[in-house]
């Protein structure tokens, strides 16, 4: 793609029109590649220069979708199972583009899913290595103690290493054996919320995930399905990008 000027540029990828973009230019708010940039007949290519408005990253391909699923249970995180269980197809069809999903959820655990066409950025939010913050709702198995809680927030060891809670607390009352916790971790590693549940007492008998990173899954029902909004993608497209600048600590 050629040089365009940029304010072209910011209406073109939705961050606000032409005119409004010009007075975001000329206030100082905007930067390419780390610098800031007030002349209006600046130029980028939106294909090579990093843009940020306020200090968002803007995604300025067009050609790149983002998609918020709520999976639902019973659902393989991937686009073909071998075995023939229901898998993301269905879903992605919905598309014109080739997507892929970011990440994976259990066969068993329903909730927020990308799909996206944008395989660098998918790359870098799903690496287990950034450890994005995730929240899930978890159905437990026993009436869950406070002292429960205090420890999850201090951290136990896994088998695989140590883990806390960034945060951890009972949503409602607890009824039939059974309680309702919201916990967000920011480790990727494999069925975390179930191993670690169950190494304080308390096995997982459902298990949901509301949000990822920046983004909340809101109203969407189970099966449903929605483009990110562009503050959205410009949230996820942020992420993405000041992940990829960190060294990966297993190198």
């Amino acid at each position: 793609m050629s040089v365009e000027r940029l304010q072209k540029v910011l209406a073109a990828s939705g961050v606000a029109s032409r005119r409004a973009s010009e007075i975001l230019i000329q206030r100082g708010l905007v930067t390419v590649n780390g610098v800031v940039v007030t002349e209006l007949g600046s130029r980028v290519d939106p294909e090579v220069d990093r843009i940020t408005v306020n200090g968002v990253a803007v995604q300025t391909d067009v050609s790149k979708r983002y998609v918020m699923l709520n999976k639902p249970t019973g659902v393989v995180s991937s686009m073909f199972d071998d075995k023939g269980r229901p898998d993301l197809r269905e879903f992605a069809e919905r598309y014109d583009e080739r997507l892929f999903n970011v990440g994976r959820l259990d066969y068993e655990t329903s909730g927020l899913l990308i799909l996206t066409n944008d395989g660098e950025a998918a790359h870098v939010l799903a690496h287990p290595s950034f450890e994005v913050s995730k929240t899930y709702l978890a159905t437990v198995e026993g009436d869950i103690a406070p002292g429960t809680l205090r420890t999850m927030r201090d951290g136990i060891e896994l088998d695989d290493g140590f883990i806390r809670a960034d945060s951890v607390h009972a949503v409602g009352n607890s009824s039939r054996g059974r309680s309702i916790i919201e916990i967000t971790l920011h480790s990727g590693r494999n069925r975390i919320v179930r191993r670690f549940c169950e190494a304080v007492g308390h096995p997982v008998i459902a298990l949901h995930r509301k949000s990822f990173g920046p983004l909340h899954i809101g109203g969407l029902k189970a099966g449903q399905s929605r483009e990110l909004t562009n503050l959205e993608v410009r949230s996820i497209i942020d992420l993405a990008r000041r992940n990829d600048v960190q060294e990966d600590p297993r190198d």
